[in-house]
């Protein structure tokens, strides 16, 4: 049995790797902006070192490694921020990485990973090999661990981090802890992590149109995949196929509904983003803004949109910005 298969992500876990977060990274920003004359807060994570929240998993499970583990490197698996996330931490603690990435991966992304010394073997998206089969032969062939993007409790437990700091940022000024955390969902990861850590909280998943399997696991009792036909999305960091059972069974007990946003939705979140708070935020990281502002969730109590990642090429932005829908 693996040492995946023997760990559960736990509240605890989620305490414990926010103790090591703090110790390494500053806390990313909690702004307070309103949204019909409703306030919210909006947490930063697009202003972490790798330009996500991503790195918090990713520190998390590498400083767990044992040391013949460490030798041995670890595989992932991402679009570009955990990719981004794993390089990072593998350089800081001198574990060799490969990161399976598909081949129309912002070049932003895949310029950051490769930067931060981590191999990179790209996969084509549709039609080609799939990609958690590809990173299970790297990891046989070289004796790595694999560090899934959001199948793994120790990156449950440390995306969760983000949590624990929106709760101990509101209680300083304050305000009580969060009625609501309205997240970008891709394979489930950070939304797990969010409810062990905020277990009052109603913790809403937002993912984009065509690609909402977690809303419709949610909805259906069971695990749903993304079709074969999908449409295209400008969210590349939530193009997941499906989620996983580890993740699953958190959102079960905690999660009883997610949304979906249109490209036109998020794309007016960009905006909102940059205009009111000044801040880049690539379209993933902007899906749980999005909902907020087409009026898709309620923000009554005490509501905090989860910015989750800012990694976009500066043309595509510059597009978004003069856009008009």
């Amino acid at each position: 049995m693996s040492a995946q298969q023997m760990h559960s992500p736990t509240a605890e876990g989620v305490a414990r790797a926010a103790a090591k977060i703090a110790q390494l990274l500053p806390r990313t920003p909690l702004l307070e902006t309103e949204i019909g004359g409703q306030p919210i807060w909006c947490k930063a994570e697009s202003l972490q070192p790798v330009g996500a929240f991503k790195i918090r998993g990713a520190w998390h499970r590498l400083t767990d490694l044992g040391e013949a583990e460490r030798k041995a490197g670890v595989v992932g698996v991402s679009s570009g921020n955990h990719a981004q996330g794993v390089a990072w931490a593998a350089q800081r603690l001198g574990i060799p990485a490969t990161i399976v990435m598909p081949v129309d991966a912002p070049q932003v992304k895949l310029a950051a990973t490769r930067a931060m010394g981590a191999e990179v073997v790209l996969y084509d998206r549709p039609g080609g090999e799939d990609r958690d089969t590809l990173a299970t032969r790297l990891c046989q062939e070289r004796g790595a661990t694999l560090v899934h993007a959001y199948a793994d409790p120790w990156v449950i437990e440390g995306q969760g981090s983000t949590g624990l700091e929106i709760a101990e940022q509101m209680a300083e000024r304050g305000l009580g802890a969060p009625t609501r955390i309205v997240c970008p969902c891709g394979g489930g990861g950070l939304t797990a992590g969010l409810a062990l850590a905020c277990p009052d909280a109603a913790i809403v998943p937002v993912e984009p149109e065509g690609w909402d399997d977690v809303r419709l696991s949610l909805e259906r009792g069971e695990i749903q995949r993304v079709p074969a036909d999908a449409p295209p999305t400008p969210c590349d960091a939530l193009q997941t196929p499906a989620t996983w059972p580890i993740n699953f069974a958190v959102l079960q007990k905690r999660v009883p509904f997610g949304l979906f946003v249109t490209p036109a939705e998020v794309r007016a979140a960009q905006r909102f983003a940059f205009d009111r708070l000044h801040l880049v935020i690539e379209p993933g990281g902007a899906a749980a803004l999005a909902a907020a502002l087409a009026g898709k969730v309620d923000l009554g109590g005490r509501t905090v949109i989860v910015l989750s990642g800012g990694n976009t090429d500066p043309e595509s932005f510059a597009r978004v910005l003069l856009q008009q829908d």
